[in-house]
This record gives C-alpha cells, sequence and structure tokens, in this order.
C-alpha cells in the first residue's frame, strides 16, 4: 500500500499500512489496479481516436466515474471496486474490437475473484513509478491527483446532462503517458498547467449544468435547528440526488436535511421551493462519526466524503453513486424506497429547536449583480480588501489558522469562501458594510467556477488583472478536487496564493521551488503574520 493523496497522510509522507481515512490494504490494491486498468482503457482509446474510431460516451463517462471512485472518502467497498476493474477490461477488449491497434504493451488483468484482483493490484502496486526522478515524477502524481478532481466535477456535470469531448480526451491522454521515461520536466510542466485548463472548463461547466437546472443561487437564510417530525439527512455533494429525494418525499412528512457541502442547495429556487428542505444539520465532513449517531433518521451519503461508520448508526445510512462502503446498503441512483421505509421507522425529531440560522446563495451571479455598489465601496475606502478562504476542512491540527484569519480581518474587508473549509466560521457573524454582508458563501467546492468569474468580472470592472486586484487567497486543502482548483487557479495564472495547513506530501522540493518562483505560492504562517503581510 502507497497512498500520499490527502493532507492528513500518514507522517505527512504516505500511508502504507492503512490508510489515515480508514482505507484498508485490500481497497487501496483494488484502488491502484483500476488506476491501471484505466490506463489501458486510455491507451486503447488514445490509439482508437486517432485512428478515427469513435469513442463512445460510455466509455468517456466510465472512466470519469471510475476515476472518481479512487478519490479520498469515496469508495472503500472491495466488491464495488472489483466490478469497475472488470468494466475496465471489457471496454478495453470493445475498443480492440472495434479495430484499435498498437504496439505498446498494458497491464494484463485476468483475476475474477476479489481475491485474485487484490492480489494483481498489490503487484502492480502504485501507478506512477516511485523509481524516477524525483521531479518528475513529482508532477505525475500532481497529474493523477488533479486528473481525480477533474473526474469528480465532470461526473456531477454528466448526471445533468453536460459532457465535453475536450475532458474526456485529455483524461486518457494523460493516463496513457504517465510513466512515459522519454518526456521531460516541460512536458510534464505543461501536462499539470493544461489539466488546470481543463478543470477550468470542467467546473464551467458543471456551473451551467447546475445553473441551468435549479437556477442561480439567491441570499438565503438556513435554519439550523430542527422541526418536530420525521427526517433524512442527506450529505456529500450531489444535487440532483437531493432533487429526486425531494420530490418522492413531499406529502410524506418526512423533512429533509443537508449536511456538510450540501449546505448551499438551500440557495437554488427550484430546491428551495421545496417546504420540507426544512434547514441544516450539523457541519463538515470530519465531524460525522461524531454527529451522525444523533441524528433520528436516515442518512444518504452522495459523493464523497464518507467515514467509516460506527456501528451505532451503521444500520441508518445509505449510500448512492459511485460512494460505497463495505456492509452498507447501497441504493441504485433515484431508488429511495428503503430510504424513506427507514424514515418512517425511525422516531424523527420530538420537538421544534430553533439554533440560529446562516446565509448561502451568494454565486457569481447575484455577487456580479451587486457589482456596482461592490465597485463604489471600494473606490470610497469602505472595503479595503477581499479575502478568499475557502477549500476543504480535515481533522488534522492547523485548520484553526482559518477561523483566526477571518475573525481577524479588520471590519472594512469582505470575506468570500467556498467549501467545506468554511465551517470553522461559517456561523460567525461579520456584520456588513453597507448593504454588503462581510462574509459571502459562494457554495460548495464544486461552486469553484463562482469565484473565479467574480475574481474576473471585478477585474474586468477595475480594469486590471486579477493579481492586480485587492484580493487574497487563502486556500485549504484535503483532498484531489482541491488540487485540480489549485492548478486551474495557477493556469489563469493567480499569483501569491497562501495554501495550508500543510503543503501536499507530493510535492517535492524541486517542483515547490517552481511554484514559488513562478506563482509566488506560499505556505501559510499565522493569522496574525499572514494577514499584516495582506493588508501592508
Amino acid at each position: 500500500m502507497y497512498c500520499n493523496q490527502c493532507e492528513q497522510t500518514s507522517k505527512g509522507l504516505a500511508c502504507t499500512v492503512v490508510g489515515v481515512c480508514g482505507k484498508k490494504p485490500g481497497a487501496a490494491a483494488l484502488q491502484d489496479l483500476i488506476l491501471h486498468s484505466l490506463q489501458g482503457l486510455s491507451k486503447y482509446a488514445q490509439a482508437a481516436r486517432s485512428q478515427g474510431i469513435e469513442i463512445s460516451q460510455e466509455i468517456n463517462q466510465f472512466t470519469m466515474e471510475a476515476l472518481f471512485t479512487t478519490l479520498t472518502n469515496v469508495n472503500f467497498d472491495p466488491e464495488s471496486l472489483k466490478d469497475y476493474i472488470h468494466q475496465a477490461v471489457k471496454y478495453q477488449n470493445d475498443l480492440q474490437q472495434a479495430g484499435a491497434k498498437m504496439d505498446e504493451p498494458v497491464l494484463k488483468i485476468t483475476g475474477q475473484t476479489t481475491e485474485e484482483l487484490v492480489e494483481e493490484g498489490e503487484r502492480a502496486g502504485y501507478l506512477v513509478d516511485l523509481t524516477q526522478p524525483e521531479d518528475i515524477r513529482s508532477l505525475q502524481e500532481i497529474l493523477v491527483h488533479g486528473l481525480k478532481g477533474v473526474a469528480a466535477y465532470a461526473h456531477h456535470a454528466e448526471v445533468l446532462g453536460k459532457t465535453d469531448e475536450r475532458i474526456y480526451a485529455f483524461a486518457h491522454e494523460a493516463l496513457a503517458v504517465i510513466n512515459d521515461r522519454s518526456k521531460d520536466l516541460n512536458f510534464w510542466l505543461d501536462m499539470v498547467l493544461k489539466c488546470g485548463e481543463i478543470n477550468l472548463i470542467t467546473i464551467e461547466l458543471l456551473d451551467a449544468a447546475n445553473t441551468g437546472a435549479y437556477g442561480h443561487p439567491v441570499p438565503t437564510s438556513v435554519p439550523l435547528g430542527h422541526k418536530k417530525g420525521k427526517a433524512i439527512l442527506v450529505s456529500g455533494h450531489d444535487l440532483h440526488d437531493l432533487k429526486g429525494l425531494l420530490e418522492v418525499t413531499q406529502g410524506t412528512g418526512i423533512n429533509i436535511y443537508t449536511h456538510g457541502e450540501m449546505l448551499p442547495a438551500h440557495g437554488y429556487p427550484e430546491l428551495k421551493k421545496y417546504p420540507h428542505l426544512v434547514g441544516h444539520y450539523g457541519t463538515a465532513w470530519q465531524n460525522q462519526r461524531r454527529e451522525f449517531p444523533e441524528f433520528p433518521g436516515p442518512i444518504l451519503m452522495t459523493t464523497n466524503c464518507i467515514q467509516e461508520p460506527k456501528e451505532t448508526y451503521k444500520e441508518n445510512i445509505f449510500t448512492t453513486g459511485p460512494v460505497a462502503w463495505p456492509g452498507v446498503t447501497h441504493l441504485p441512483n433515484g431508488q429511495w424506497e428503503w430510504l424513506i421505509e427507514k424514515a418512517m421507522a425511525m422516531p424523527g425529531f420530538v420537538d421544534d429547536v430553533e439554533a440560529g440560522s446562516v446565509m448561502v446563495g451568494f454565486g457569481h451571479h447575484t455577487v456580479i449583480g451587486i457589482a456596482d455598489t461592490v465597485i463604489e465601496a471600494v473606490k470610497s475606502g469602505d472595503i479595503r480588501h477581499f479575502l478568499l478562504v475557502g477549500g476543504c476542512d480535515g481533522a488534522k491540527p492547523g485548520r484553526s489558522y482559518y477561523t483566526e484569519i477571518v475573525d481577524q480581518a479588520p471590519n472594512d474587508t469582505v470575506v468570500l469562501t467556498l467549501g467545506c473549509g468554511k465551517y470553522r466560521f461559517f456561523d460567525h457573524n461579520l456584520g456588513q458594510i453597507g448593504e454588503i454582508p462581510r462574509l459571502l458563501d459562494c457554495g460548495q467546492c464544486n461552486d469553484a467556477f463562482s469565484a473565479v468569474k467574480i475574481a474576473l468580472a471585478l477585474a474586468d470592472a477595475f480594469e486590471c488583472s486579477v493579481n492586480d486586484l485587492p484580493l487574497s487567497l487563502v486556500l485549504s486543502w484535503y483532498e484531489q478536487k482541491a488540487v485540480s482548483i489549485l492548478l486551474s487557479l495557477l493556469h489563469l495564472g493567480i499569483k501569491d496564493i497562501r495554501l495550508g495547513p500543510t503543503l501536499p506530501a507530493f510535492i517535492s522540493p524541486g517542483v515547490l521551488n517552481v511554484l514559488v518562483e513562478n506563482f509566488g505560492i506560499k505556505p501559510i504562517t499565522t493569522a496574525e503574520q499572514d494577514l499584516k503581510a495582506i493588508l501592508q
């Protein structure tokens, strides 16, 4: 086992015995074998494209979903992972039969049982060859992790009918070329930045998918308490699953609550119109083992991030889509009957409790809609600086920095946020500057395009580059979607990003030096020091 893809990786190097996330060695071996099987599929897809053979949308979308299953805290179920490997091998054979020809060998996978595939995965090992020169290996790891982030965003767009051939073609190209020792450092640098460009295309596609399906988010107050009655909790990121569940639970007396990254769902007109979407429960993903046992209804995990369920609530949690955990009931997409039956059998909340509220719904459409007011506030000196404080949350010490930098930010600053990193301060009352709230929640990590679009719109309004705006990016990372977002920011040429709480284990000193010299990447220090440097 060798896994270093998340911020909490063991000793800041890699998990080699068992994952800090709960991933067992067998699941790790199967995820490695998924990547090898996808590399083989990608080589055939590359050959097919070059020979004028059409790649089916089924293969394209499978590539994204299979990649997504290897992202942190998505799929830990060996039986489910086995099926992805077999499907990848089947698609390789399909492309061969369609006439795709190539001389380059691919890893031959022959195992049928889970145990046989685990053994093959252990022999195949980590996709990136660790014996390569350190900086080249590092860039290849960044590329693979960035691809996983792209796959997650692409999958969310696909379920809403939005696709783009450029995404699939690049994913196949990048996977096919991993470990090609004929490529030099500049080639891999270009590929990493190309991944950022493709991710930008992907998150723009996802933004169009979400706003096309559910409308543009609008400022909305979300209750943090609960109402008397039966209840279902929805966690993860998938708005499509939430919409389907809201539709089938109308009139049942079941109230729906969001958890984690589902909080921004309350701002979408086509979701907030359901009166039984009543509020938000809990905080970020890493607190679920403390929060889920107290919820008096079933829990639906859509996409990441799932942790190993405690026995106290294991029979109450359900997964769907690419998410899976051994022994947890998996519901085929849109088939919520067992979930609803469980909700009706559980007690639900026995009283009404008020616990305050938070505001969501400050996507690009809303913020750009008040651009004149914002610009005037900057010109008058009422707004001195914007801080984008966003990204992933996590359990590792050091993340209190993000609470501190927001709480210590002067009253003439505005904080934009997105992702689950917001839970370090999401319920803090920062007040307003005129009619502008000082804390603007732009949405999920899936809504990263909103933050990009706001920054580009402000730069256009002030007739300057994003780097010349009174705007500083202070980002927290945990998993691979954050990697892909960082690559998109680098592709856009955005500089002086502060990154924490620690730097990724897969970034070598040489690659870090390139990022520092060319993009001014900075590790976070203390809130006091960083605010002083930002505002000087």
